[in-house]
């Protein structure tokens, strides 16, 4: 059986939020910022999600829309699958 593209993109997107955040829970709400993101992390938190999904992300991006993990989710989710952003 094999892993949906958009179940391993939430897993991963889930896991790397929690670290470069350095939350115990990726489920704690709110968005990159509120949550104490910063540039350093918000760089950290692209590469990380293009080294391991092969997703690629602009770091102006998490600046001009802060997403909270739902919607970060939702936008590699799209691109795992093949979609646009």
């Amino acid at each position: 059986m094999t892993t949906h593209p958009v179940a391993t993109a939430q897993q991963t997107v889930e896991r790397i939020w929690a670290d470069v955040l350095d939350l115990r829970d990726a489920s704690t709400g709110g968005s990159f910022f509120e949550l104490n993101g910063d540039s350093i992390a918000a760089v950290r938190l692209v590469s990380r999600i293009e080294d391991e999904l092969g997703v690629s992300l602009e770091v102006g991006d998490i600046f001009e829309e802060d997403p909270d993990l739902a919607a970060l989710v939702r936008n590699v989710a799209s691109q795992a699958e093949g979609g646009t952003r």
